[in-house]
């Protein structure tokens, strides 16, 4: 019989892991309903601006998946799992508020910034709450919400009178 030897993935504490799983984790599942929700969006805008705000979703969601996955493997990295099943993210995630069918543009705009602002909120906690445990993981929290900021301006900016 062959000893499995455990290796420690990171030189962080215990304690600094569970920190960063804690702050960390809400950004990530709120991320993962961003790109469900702006896809739902992307499929099913209506209206003038159609083509612009159809293309604009599709980075939205990009960005969104790719932001998911920098806070998840940062959790990961620390040795911690992470539980993104969409069982998961329907139960931990507030409702959101875009339609499940067509929709004008001002509307899918309106309830994607909703959802931005909640993964906003998340990443400001998380900003505030790593600041005396793990500042690696504080600058994922970081860049996550510059990234998010920039995609809200882009979409607000539709709505601008």
């Amino acid at each position: 019989m062959s000893k499995t030897q455990t290796i420690s993935t990171t030189a962080a504490s215990p304690e600094a892991s569970a920190s960063t799983a804690q702050f960390l984790t809400p950004v990530a599942l709120g991320l993962q309903a961003l790109a469900v929700n702006g896809k739902q969006a992307h499929w099913n805008v209506r209206g003038s601006n159609f083509i612009a705000i159809h293309e604009l979703l599709d980075s939205v969601v990009a960005n969104a998946r790719g932001f998911a996955d920098l806070a998840a493997e940062r959790i990961v990295a620390l040795g911690l799992p992470i539980d993104a099943r969409v069982s998961t993210i329907a139960e931990k995630v507030p409702a959101t508020t875009v339609p499940a069918g067509f929709a004008q543009w001002q509307d899918e705009i309106t309830a994607i910034i909703a959802d931005m602002d909640a993964v906003i909120a998340d990443a400001q906690a998380a900003i505030d709450g790593l600041d005396e445990t793990d500042l690696t993981s504080q600058d994922v929290a970081i860049a996550i919400k510059a990234g998010l900021e920039k995609d809200r301006w882009f979409l607000s900016a539709h709505l601008a009178a």
